[in-house]
């Protein structure tokens, strides 16, 4: 069950992630990693982590462009959780080709397959029956123990033991019925998209509702204008309701754009809620922020009467395009 799932989620921190044939590891000036869905969310986390990290993400079938010269010292890092993603194998298969490093991140698959094939450093994560989207925890251990980063993997170790998932259940629950026949749309800084986006996929995928996301400042340059409710499009906007994902460590014009937003939309009746990221550190307010989308997304499902853990319409968009 999603929600077993969630209340173990600090769990996953724990993992010591093993690099097989981890002498074919160099040092690399830029990496590739390509994923799809919950495959590519940890690294788009682990850019909040530390935005320095030189990793382009790739979430589409074949390679981004690259100059030739570039290619030696890149490591191409295929992610995928079952290890079977089309998109995931025809990059790798194409990195190959090109005889860029290569290196895998699975529970298993045709992925780890061609990793063993082609003697490619790899990580095979545990195997725990839950979906993408609930490993975050694994799949970030792994990213930065493929990246080196021995210092983050130490920071990622100690949310075992203070990140609490439970409690952040009543928030969630209340959030999602201040959300009943309401569709969220979500904003927050550039800085902090992914975890915009997150809470977005968590909503379509466990909530099973549409749902949408946007950024500070860009949307306050189109997008919130046409919330100017007026008589002939009010019925447009009223089944929205607003998230507003607010971090004390934004740019301080970013914030003040925040409460303006705020007022704006109050003013015109919308609906509207902030929602402060909290934590000692940069991961917690992460992964705080998420479990409250979580719980939120399953009382949403719930409040539905709609199962929150499988992904049934994928499966058959699968089945159709075989």
């Amino acid at each position: 069950m999603m929600s077993d799932a969630i209340k173990s989620f600090a769990n996953q921190f724990a993992y010591e992630p093993t690099i097989e044939n981890s002498k074919k590891l160099k040092k690399y000036k830029k990496y590739i990693l390509s994923g799809m869905g919950g495959s590519h969310l940890a690294a788009d986390l682990a850019r909040i982590y530390d935005p320095t990290l030189p990793l382009i993400i790739r979430s589409d079938y074949g390679l981004p462009q690259m100059l030739a010269h570039e290619h030696k010292h890149s490591l191409f890092i295929a992610s995928s959780y079952s290890g079977n993603t089309e998109e995931v194998i025809d990059a790798l298969n194409n990195a190959l080709k090109e005889k860029i490093p290569s290196a895998v991140i699975s529970i298993g698959g045709k992925l780890i397959d061609i990793a063993k094939k082609h003697n490619l450093p790899y990580i095979q994560m545990p195997n725990t029956g839950i979906q993408p989207r609930s490993a975050l925890g694994f799949s970030l251990n792994a990213l930065f123990k493929l990246l080196g980063r021995e210092d983050a993997l130490k920071d990622c170790h100690k949310l075992a033991k203070t990140l609490k998932p439970q409690n952040f259940e009543n928030t969630g629950k209340q959030l999602a019925k201040n959300l009943k026949n309401k569709i969220p749309i979500i904003y927050c800084s550039r800085h902090n998209k992914s975890i915009g986006y997150n809470w977005k996929i968590k909503f379509n995928e466990t909530g099973k509702i549409p749902a949408y996301y946007n950024v500070f400042p860009e949307l306050n340059h189109n997008e919130m204008t046409s919330f100017d409710v007026n008589s002939n499009s009010k019925h447009l906007s009223e089944n929205f309701y607003f998230i507003i994902l607010k971090d004390k460590n934004d740019h301080k014009k970013i914030q003040k754009r925040m409460d303006a937003l705020v007022k704006l939309y109050k003013d015109r009746k919308l609906n509207v809620e902030i929602i402060n990221l909290t934590g000692k550190n940069k991961l917690e307010k992460i992964f705080s922020s998420l479990l409250i989308a979580d719980w939120t997304a399953i009382y949403t499902a719930e409040n539905y009467g709609l199962e929150s853990e499988q992904v049934p319409m994928v499966e058959e968009f699968k089945k159709i395009i075989k």
